[in-house]
C-alpha cells in the first residue's frame, strides 16, 4: 500500500471530510477522492462511507494499522537525518506533566549557562505524543512517567527503536482531604481503598491500579486535564482520591497554591513513581550532553 495513500486516507477519516482533508495536505478535493478510490480498489474494499463521511468496518481495522505504520516512516527517516546531523545550540524536549523533574530543571539551567545562546524549548503532553514527537525528530528528548514495582522498567508506547533508560523513582502517596479519616495514617494499602471514590486522571489512570490490585476505584469525578495544582484542589474539596508521587503534592502543598490536601504512603503494593527518558540516535551536542547527564 502507498504511504502517500495512506496518509490521505488517516487524513480524510480523521477530519470526518474529503473537503477538509484537501485543505490540510494541500490537494484538491478531487485528488482526495481519486487517492481513496485508488486505495480501496488496491484493497478491493470500501474504506469510507461517504455521507456521513466515517471508516467503514474495513476502514476501522486499516486504521489500526495505517497510523502505527506511517508513524514508523516517519521515525525512519528521523532517525537517518539524526544520524548526519550536524550539532545545533537548540534542546527540545517533550514531557508528560509529571515527568519534568527537578534533576531536569537544574541539568536544564547547567546547560544554558554553559551555552548562554542556547535555545530550549518544552512540550507537555501525554506518553504516546512524547514518543512520537521523539520518534519523529520533532523533540530531540523525551521524558515519560508512570507508576511501576521498584526498578521495573515502563512500558512506553512503540513507536520505533529508541534508547529508554530510567532517570529517576520515588515514593508514591495517596493524595487525600486533611479532614479524610484516614488522612493520619501512617501508610495505606491501596486494597483498602478499592471502594473508595476516585478520581479518574490521565495523570493516574485507574487501569494501572485496577490491574496492580483488582476490580473496584469507582470513578467520582473525571478530570481530563494535566494540570496538578486542579487535581490537587479536587482532591482537597473531597470529589475524591488519587496517587502522586510524594515530591507533586508536597510542593504543591508547600507552596501554599492548594490547601487541605495531604499524601499518606502506599505501603502495598510497593510502588514507585518512574521517569524515563527517550531519545532517537543524537549527534554530537547539548541535546546528548543532557542525555548523559539525565542518565549518568
Amino acid at each position: 500500500m502507498d504511504p502517500h495513500l495512506l496518509t490521505t486516507f488517516v487524513t480524510v477519516a480523521r477530519r470526518g471530510s474529503f473537503s477538509a482533508a484537501a485543505a490540510e495536505l494541500g490537494y484538491t478535493q478531487s485528488a482526495i477522492s481519486q487517492q481513496i478510490a485508488a486505495l480501496e480498489a488496491d484493497l478491493g474494499l470500501p474504506l469510507l462511507s461517504r455521507r456521513p463521511v466515517e471508516p467503514t468496518p474495513a476502514g476501522r481495522r486499516l486504521l489500526e494499522h495505517a497510523e502505527p505504520l506511517l508513524l514508523r516512516l516517519r521515525a525512519a527517516r528521523a532517525d537517518v537525518l539524526r544520524s548526519a546531523a550536524a550539532p545545533r545550540d537548540r534542546i527540545a524536549l517533550a514531557v508528560t506533566p509529571l515527568g519534568f523533574t527537578d534533576a531536569l530543571a537544574d541539568r536544564l539551567a547547567r546547560a544554558r549557562a554553559a551555552r548562554p545562546r542556547l535555545e530550549v524549548t518544552v512540550v507537555t503532553c501525554g506518553r504516546e505524543r512524547v514518543a512520537a514527537l521523539v520518534a519523529e525528530g520533532e523533540a530531540d528528548l523525551g521524558l515519560v512517567d508512570g507508576l511501576a514495582a521498584p526498578s521495573d522498567p515502563l512500558r512506553p508506547p512503540d513507536a520505533g527503536p529508541m534508547t529508554i533508560a530510567g532517570v529517576g523513582e520515588e515514593d508514591v502517596v495517596v493524595a487525600l482531604p486533611a479532614g479524610h479519616p484516614l488522612a493520619g495514617r501512617a501508610a495505606l494499602r491501596l486494597a483498602d481503598l478499592a471502594d473508595a471514590r476516585w478520581l479518574r486522571t490521565p495523570l493516574c489512570p485507574l487501569s494501572r491500579l485496577r490491574a496492580l490490585v483488582g476490580d473496584g476505584f469507582p470513578v467520582a469525578l473525571e478530570h481530563r486535564g494535566d494540570d496538578v495544582r486542579t487535581l490537587i484542589a479536587l482532591v482537597a474539596a473531597g470529589h475524591g482520591l488519587t496517587l502522586l508521587p510524594a515530591s507533586a503534592l508536597s510542593a504543591t502543598v508547600l507552596g501554599g497554591a492548594v490547601a487541605g490536601a495531604v499524601g499518606v504512603p502506599v505501603s502495598a503494593p510497593r510502588l514507585v513513581h518512574r521517569v524515563e527518558l527517550l531519545h532517537g540516535t543524537l549527534p554530537p551536542g547539548p541535546a546528548a550532553d543532557l542525555a548523559r547527564a539525565l542518565t549518568g
